[in-house]
């Protein structure tokens, strides 16, 4: 659930679900941004785009699962980002081009890749002035370019990603923290549902957890692709892919940590 006013975000919260409990909620915000075309005065934010080549420094390889190319969706200009992430990029990696097997192959042959396994999906960064542009080769897939702006939003995680002990809750009226969040703000649940977003929370709606959590807390979401029949993607039914990354490893820019989830209806 995103708001593009933190003031609104914390009101909310604690309009709905008490002073204490709606702190605690409020206190897991983070800052991300809804990815949107450009249109008239907005303009797209660096070199962030959807599809097109790659931009990678010339000794880079182009990332491979068991010789199956992988495709790029996207290029994030993280040092367009940065200024409203604040602390939330420990890093500055530059560019951030994400990859996700999905060759353009026979369907008797599609069947037999393993999309289970973590090669499925890359995160390579790039230095912006070394980068050049570098086609996919076949027979992975090719999108149309199309740069986006990114819209600065505060989002929350879904209820599906909060855990017992991030909020306080009556154990007499709800089974679980998730239904707390759920029964009080079910209707902010899901409002970037069908949309690109980078950082912030994913919105899964799909009663599934996205983020996974180790000592270090939640998972740092990176990408969020839904549908989208202009650049001739899909995952599913109504699917949405998101890319993920382990806090430890996004502040020391190990990207090679970064792992992809798909969940559709």
């Amino acid at each position: 659930m995103q708001f593009d006013d933190p003031a609104d975000l914390s009101r909310v919260c604690t309009e709905r679900l008490g002073e204490k409990a709606g702190r605690q909620f409020a206190a897991m915000a983070r800052r991300g941004f809804q990815l949107v075309r450009p249109a008239g005065s907005i303009q797209a934010t660096g070199q962030c785009r959807l599809g097109g080549p790659a931009l990678l420094e010339p000794e880079t390889c182009w990332p491979e699962q068991s010789g199956v190319p992988l495709s790029l969706h996207a290029v994030l200009d993280t040092d367009a980002l940065a200024t409203w992430l604040g602390n939330e990029l420990p890093t500055r990696p530059g560019l951030l081009n994400f990859f996700y097997l999905d060759p353009d192959l026979p369907y008797e042959e599609y069947r037999q890749l393993d999309m289970s396994e973590s090669g499925v999906c890359r995160v390579i960064p790039a230095d912006p002035v070394r980068a050049v542009e570098t086609t996919a080769p076949e027979p992975a897939r090719s999108y149309p370019a199309m740069p986006v702006h990114a819209a600065e939003v505060t989002m929350l995680p879904d209820c599906w990603d909060v855990e017992d002990e991030d909020v306080e809750f009556d154990r007499d009226q709800h089974w679980g923290a998730a239904s707390l969040i759920l029964g009080e703000m079910g209707d902010l649940d899901g409002n970037t549902a069908g949309s690109h977003c980078a950082f912030g929370w994913p919105d899964t709606s799909y009663t599934l957890r996205v983020s996974s959590r180790d000592a270090d807390g939640p998972a740092v979401h990176l990408l969020q692709f839904a549908e989208d029949t202009e650049l001739g993607w899909g995952w599913g039914d109504a699917g949405t892919l998101y890319f993920t990354i382990p806090i430890k490893a996004l502040a020391t820019g190990d990207f090679s940590q970064a792992v992809t989830q798909v969940l559709c209806c």
